[in-house]
């Protein structure tokens, strides 16, 4: 074992970068990425999907959408491609705007949910003691309490419910399964050698946080954020499919509950649920498919069993 002076003979002074103990890393990721079919179809489809929700409201009449503005009840043909609803609204421009506010209220509220977890989970991990105590205890707190009721006592109590609002409604609920699971993370990392090399360095608190485990945590946590991500929108369209979303913005969740709402199922209008339906489920499976796909390039021994 060398002593700490050796260390700081051959060590530069500035401490030591993560690559160098792992050289080439975004390479072999990227060579790994390559190989796994199921993250390059999950990300394919989240692809074709985010097109959908971007070039859409520029090549589709969103005006459409609004009430009134073609024949209700009509069937899916050349002039309305997926029909219109009872109340005269165009299902395909109504399906293009609900796409992409479905995804934001996703994207924000895993991006807040998991980004509170990490920093909890990596400061609760590295410094321990009272800090991991308090963060462990909320933690495990928290997750007792059942989701689902406290969303529907929060957002009944809203008087204007917005995209951005059920986002941080939903985040505030979403941050501790990624602090335990950072914090397992952390625990194992900082008893590795490159950080006790940091250390002796003259690296400490934040910033060998920042800088040393952080980094190397960055595969684990791009997995989760598309696990985050998903939990976070399966969560908004349940409270929209009861109607407590935004009432006056569409929606996936919220073109379901309208549907539910005027009996589409009961009077035969099979156009007006399906495509809501149909686009949530591709959602989901590219989700999952990247998801897994990400397991296994993070996993070793996941691709080693397949």
């Amino acid at each position: 074992m060398p002593t700490r002076a050796a260390l700081q003979r051959i060590l530069p002074r500035r401490g030591v970068a993560v690559s160098r103990e792992t050289p080439g890393t975004w390479r072999r990721a990227g060579a790994a990425m390559a190989s796994e079919p199921m993250l390059a179809s999950g990300l394919l489809l989240l692809l074709l999907v985010g097109l959908f929700a971007m070039l859409g409201p520029l090549v589709i009449n969103t005006e459409l959408a609004q009430i009134g503005a073609a024949p209700p009840r009509q069937r899916p043909g050349a002039e309305h491609w997926l029909g219109t609803d009872v109340q005269g609204r165009d299902i395909f421009a109504a399906l293009v705007l609900a796409t992409p506010q479905t995804l934001k209220i996703g994207l924000f509220a895993g991006v807040m949910g998991l980004g509170l977890g990490c920093i909890l989970g990596l400061l609760a991990g590295y410094f321990g003691g009272w800090t991991d105590t308090v963060v462990r205890t909320l933690a495990d707190v928290v997750m007792t309490i059942p989701g689902i009721a406290v969303l529907v006592l929060v957002a009944t109590n809203v008087r204007s419910m917005t995209v951005a609002l059920m986002a941080v409604i939903v985040a505030g609920l979403a941050w501790m399964y990624p602090t335990r699971t950072i914090r397992a993370q952390t625990l194992s990392m900082r008893e590795r050698p490159y950080v006790d090399i940091a250390r002796l360095n003259g690296m400490g608190g934040l910033q060998l946080v920042f800088t040393e485990i952080f980094p190397n945590l960055l595969p684990y946590i791009a997995a989760s954020f598309v696990t985050a991500v998903s939990s976070a929108m399966l969560a908004t369209i349940g409270l929209e499919a009861l109607g407590l979303g935004p009432q006056n913005e569409f929606t996936l969740g919220m073109m379901i509950f309208w549907a539910q709402y005027y009996g589409a199922i009961l009077r035969n209008l099979w156009w007006w649920w399906l495509p809501p339906v149909a686009m949530m489920a591709l959602i989901f499976i590219a989700l999952l498919l990247t998801s897994t796909g990400m397991d296994r390039l993070v996993n070793r021994r996941l691709r080693v069993e397949a």
